[in-house]
């Protein structure tokens, strides 16, 4: 029995390209994009695909392909959509704590500027009042499955207090600023979507006083599924709720406002895939170790959030023999991936597949312990095409400049 990705024999990506492997399956991702857009019934919807969860060049090229804007926290993210093919007006950039020099080539670049913070819409005001720009509130609301992706509280460092509206209105005035968009964000890994419907009456309020706003954004953070009993957000009832509050205020106002939403994680989590090789099993007085040719230099999720990922051993699928293992890594750190974990029957040599490693998973990657970062193959229409090559010990010195001492 195989274990198919996008059509194609996991254990024949293995063969063709070795492990550690990232798979990515492009028909799952627009069937996941198509399915969002078609969930929402306003008059102008743009979704800006969050290029932090997975910014492989040929995955922003596909997204640009279907008419998806970008939505870029670095300058390095800018260059690579502009790279991809996103027009300068489909890329909106919100940095946090940048500086004035990262933010002068952004808008040497065109891109759409999001400003989260008083003394950077002061600069703006000062450097460049004509520029249009969108605002990034700070709703203070709590949301999101982790203290670590949730951004919308008090205490969070990103964007402006909605109590220091007052403030943004006077500075605005005060420099003639013209501010097209307002955009906020509350967190990740968000079941409940009334969260947006509390988010929404905060900004609604905001767009009120700021009568140049023509689109408001609300980022995401939309919950997806990482085991087979997990909720997820359902977007589509989420859909017809949200757009009729939007609607309603878009009336209210009396002119057009786009709506705008930023899913990453949600758009590609699922269609991702890790595959990695068992290089030991390993019994202890305490438990049965799987040990893998990867670590935490290469998912760090397990680790860094305690995030869930489904593990299958797809070299034995379906065994009659399942045991009980904690899945570890290669790293010279404690980088463990599951504890108490029910698979079928690991071998040496085994290739063990983790589910939802889509989002955050190559990117946040690292050279740590001097390993290389595996190889990424994106799959679409059932062929498979290689997306980023392994890489290879001279890499590590690449950027290195050896002193003769």
């Amino acid at each position: 029995m195989q274990y198919k990705i996008g059509k194609i024999d996991a254990l024949a990506l293995v063969q063709k390209y070795d492990a550690p492997l990232f798979v990515y399956d492009a028909d799952a991702i627009k069937k996941k994009y198509t399915h969002f857009m078609n969930s929402f019934e306003v008059e102008d919807l743009k979704v800006h695909y969050a290029c932090k969860a997975l910014s492989n060049i040929n995955i922003l090229k596909l997204f640009s392909s279907w008419g998806a804007g970008a939505d870029c926290v670095s300058i390095f993210e800018v260059r690579l959509a502009l790279q991809a093919g996103f027009s300068k007006d489909d890329i909106l950039f919100t940095p946090n704590n940048i500086s004035i020099e990262e933010m002068e080539q952004a808008i040497m670049q065109g891109v759409k500027i999001n400003v989260d913070n008083l003394s950077m819409l002061e600069y703006i005001g000062l450097h460049h009042a004509h520029l249009p720009i969108c605002i990034r509130i700070n709703p203070h609301l709590m949301a999101g499955g982790h203290n670590k992706i949730s951004v919308g509280h008090i205490n969070s460092k990103f964007g402006i207090s909605i109590h220091q509206v007052p403030l943004i209105k006077r500075i605005i005035q005060q420099y003639g600023i013209l501010v097209e968009g307002i955009h906020l964000h509350t967190g990740s890994d968000i079941l409940d979507p009334d969260i947006f419907l509390l988010a929404a009456d905060v900004i609604f309020n905001v767009a009120r006083e700021i009568d140049t706003v023509n689109y408001i954004d609300f980022g995401s953070g939309f919950k997806v599924k990482y085991k087979e009993s997990d909720l997820e957000t359902d977007i589509q009832s989420f859909g017809k709720i949200f757009s009729k509050k939007f609607n309603a205020f878009v009336k209210e106002i009396g002119r057009p406002l786009t709506l705008r939403f930023e899913p990453g994680k949600y758009l590609v989590s699922e269609a991702g895939f890790f595959l990695a090789r068992t290089n030991v099993v390993k019994q202890t007085t305490a438990c049965t170790f799987v040990g893998l040719d990867t670590g935490f230099n290469h998912l760090v999720r397990p680790m860094f959030y305690g995030a869930y990922h489904e593990i299958i051993n797809i070299s034995k699928l379906n065994s009659t023999t399942k045991k009980l293992y904690t899945v570890s890594g290669y790293i010279c750190e404690t980088d463990t991936f599951a504890v108490d974990r029910i698979l079928d029957e690991v071998h040496q040599g085994d290739i063990l597949l983790f589910k939802n490693a889509g989002a955050y998973g190559f990117e946040m990657s690292s050279n740590y312990n001097s390993r290389l970062r595996p190889a990424e193959v994106i799959i679409k229409n059932s062929k498979d095409y290689l997306a980023r090559r392994r890489e290879q010990f001279d890499d590590l010195l690449s950027h290195q400049v050896i002193i003769e001492w």
